[in-house]
């Protein structure tokens, strides 16, 4: 490993991501919990398996291709063109992704990155519980976890990326690149795949279907806050090397920098997380009325809002902007559910699209000139700049990839559930079991009299 210095600074590296990987392991437990409780009995072991069939699927096309496109297409098309180059040091069969062969590095941060892809299919997963199959699910899970999210990610979340040199895109803590972009490619599945049998009224007055198991929401969402830790870590580089980042920044003052090598300390990230998931919480139990699902809910969209600037903002800042992007999440939500009939079964879209999307408009402005990065020549933060990382984000690469996917795989006949299936719940494969298990039930019980 060279130098003493050099050694210490591996191994801390290395150990950093891995326990950044065990941490976010918890959001995608959240979700499996989260979804289940707010599904109805019928439809438990689909829901649960529907999602955690994902981490195979995704794990592996993320291996194969979704990491390498990371590395080749930051300044694809906009600027250079594709890094064929890097790219290749990143490929499922260089020495850097082979067992304890290369850098040592690449491999743990390689699976941060693969746990945030993990999250973006979590993410469209609750939107679409109860009526899709889980074929066509998995299909599109592949589709953003592996190319769509990470094509975003190049462009915006990458310190060469175009999006940041270009328009001074700003994402520290991914409010677009992860959330805002599954937020819209669920919106684009859900405008496809329509509402569950029975959520809308015949004059169309949406109705409520509430959580199975509300503790299994609240425990579900408590561990998401928990995993959320480990994703905020994993956002940052960790910087104990006095020689800094390619000379860009030095060691001496800064414990680490943003995924775009701007300095921060994971001191300043843990308030502003602390106050954002604060006011969120607080603005979503107002501006409910107290109603559980969306109190916690609010705290996660509180987070997510404030995620894009909370390196750089006031922890006032920070809890102040969580409170604004709640209440308009919520406000959003129902407005588009009546607006336009959406059945958003876990109100996935408002708490990551559009909170994610309010968030880098609000970084915007209350970052307003300040450098996007350490290096020359790079635009600064600008409203403009924000705008069109979120139209880029929620819509080019979130709602139409999601929209596309769905059309296609709906005109194959494969993207809902026949009606009489969703009727009797998902964990039946058909009426005939349904009634097996029915005439079953009824013997045992004859046979007790």
């Amino acid at each position: 490993m060279g130098s003493n210095l050099d050694a210490i600074t591996t191994v801390f590296t290395e150990f950093y991501y891995w326990l950044t990987v065990a941490l976010m392991f918890l959001i995608h437990v959240g979700f499996c919990m989260y979804e289940v409780g707010a599904s109805r009995r019928r439809n438990h072991m689909h829901t649960l398996m529907k999602n955690s069939m994902l981490i195979p699927l995704v794990t592996i096309t993320f291996f194969f291709f979704g990491w390498w496109i990371y590395w080749a297409l930051p300044q694809w098309p906009i600027g250079s063109g594709i890094d064929f180059e890097t790219a290749a040091a990143n490929s499922p069969l260089s020495e850097n992704m082979g067992t304890n062969l290369g850098d040592r590095i690449t491999g743990v941060f390689w699976a941060a990155f693969l746990l945030f892809s993990w999250t973006a299919a979590s993410i469209v997963s609750g939107s679409v519980i109860e009526r899709i199959n889980s074929g066509a699910f998995w299909i599109l899970a592949v589709l953003i976890g592996s190319v769509a999210w990470i094509i975003d990610a190049a462009w915006g979340w990458h310190y060469g990326g175009w999006m940041v040199q270009y328009l001074g895109y700003h994402d520290a803590y991914a409010s677009g690149v992860i959330h805002a972009i599954a937020g819209g490619f669920a919106l684009g599945v859900l405008f496809v795949l329509g509402p569950r049998l029975g959520k809308f009224a015949a004059d169309g007055t949406p109705r409520d279907i509430m959580p199975h198991n509300p503790w299994f929401v609240c425990i579900g969402l408590f561990l998401i806050y928990t995993g959320f830790w480990g994703f905020y870590v994993a956002c940052n580089v960790p910087l104990i090397d006095p020689g800094g980042i390619g000379g860009q920044i030095t060691g001496e003052t800064w414990t680490a920098t943003t995924i775009y090598l701007t300095p921060t300390t994971l001191g300043a990230i843990t308030v502003n997380f602390l106050m954002s998931l604060s006011g969120g919480m607080l603005i979503g139990y107002m501006v409910s009325k107290g109603n559980a699902f969306w109190t916690y809910s609010g705290g996660l969209a509180g987070i997510i809002t404030a995620s894009a600037g909370n390196d750089l903002y006031h922890p006032i800042q920070a809890m102040i902007i969580g409170g604004i992007g709640t209440y308009l999440a919520y406000k959003l939500h129902f407005w588009v559910e009546n607006r336009f009939k959406i059945d958003d079964a876990v109100g996935a879209v408002a708490v990551h699209g559009y909170a994610g999307v309010i968030g880098l408009l609000i970084c915007g402005f209350v970052l307003w000139g300040h450098p996007s990065s350490p290096y020359e020549g790079y635009a600064p933060i600008t409203p403009w700049g924000q705008l069109g990382g979120a139209i880029i984000m929620f819509g080019v690469l979130g709602f139409l990839p999601g929209w596309v996917g769905a059309k296609i795989l709906s005109a194959l006949g494969i993207l809902r559930i026949p009606k009489e299936v969703e009727l009797l719940g998902l964990d039946f494969a058909s009426a005939k079991e349904e009634e097996a298990a029915a005439h079953e039930v009824r013997e045992t019980a004859k046979s007790m009299v």
